[in-house]
Parts: structure tokens; sequence; C-alpha cells
């Protein structure tokens, strides 16, 4: 399992838009100059969160983005598909099965471990939302601690 910028580059830009005041419309340029990131990327990835329905733009000259429902609403693991696909694949399942091959699979005793990690993994990140995202770092981390019962 492994995420790409996309992901990384996303959860920062909506972090950022999580903390501003009621739902305030962001502009890509805004995001750019406080993030320092690439306009060209960052539009890329909004159109993916867009289609998502985690962002709504705003056209116009004062147009942008805003989140599409409250930080609180919005769980990490949406964001995740949105721009992965998936928070982890399981190659065994029957809708993968067909592009790879697989000469064990009536005799895998790994493809429970699989399943297993997907569903720990989609359980973990559909409990951690925006809103826990944004907050700073130590706050952050007691609350998704104390959501999953974790400690870090």
């Amino acid at each position: 399992m492994r995420f790409t910028t996309k992901t990384e580059y996303a959860l920062v830009c909506l972090a950022y838009m999580a903390k501003q005041v009621s739902n305030k419309i962001v502009t890509v340029a805004e995001l750019v100059k406080h993030e320092k990131m690439s306009e060209t990327y960052i539009q890329k990835i909004f159109l993916s969160l867009r289609q998502a329905n985690i962002v709504v733009a705003h056209p116009g000259r004062n147009g942008g983005y805003s989140l599409a429902r409250s930080p609180q609403e919005i769980a990490l693991k949406q964001v995740i598909e949105a721009l992965e696909g998936h928070t982890f694949d399981v190659f065994c399942e029957p809708r993968t099965r067909d592009h790879i091959v697989c000469t064990h699979f009536c005799m895998c005793g790994i493809r429970p471990v699989w399943a297993k990690t997907k569903e720990l993994l989609d359980d973990f990140y559909s409990s951690i939302t925006l809103d826990m995202i944004a907050k700073e770092e130590k706050e952050a981390l007691n609350s998704i601690s104390e959501r999953k019962g974790a400690s870090f």
C-alpha cells in the first residue's frame, strides 16, 4: 500500500480549507501560495475531488472551491478512493483476479490476511474525518487515538 503525492497534497489542501471560516471559497492561487504546490497539479487533484463530491467548484472571477460537506462528514477513506481508487488492493478479489495470473487461488492462505487488512484499513480510514486531520498535530493524534482506541 502506497499513496501518491496526489493524496498527500489533497489532504494538505483540504485541511487548509477545513480550517477556513464557514466554508469559505478558496482559490487555487491561494492554495498554491499558502502550500507552495504546483498550480497545474492542484487543479488536477481538485478535478478528481470535485467528481467525487468532496469539493464544489465555484466558477467565475471570484470563484474557487469549497468543501461539499462539513469537514466532520468527509472521511479520509473518501479522499483516498477519489484519488487512488482503493485504500488497499486485494488482487485475489474476483474483479481484479481476471487481470492477473494466480495459480494457487483455491489453496491460498494469504488471501484472508489481505482481505482482513483491507477491512481494517477501510474501517480505520472511514473513522478519520477531515476535521480531525485539520486539527493541530497533537490534538489530531489524540482525537484519532480516542476514536479507534489506539495509541501513538
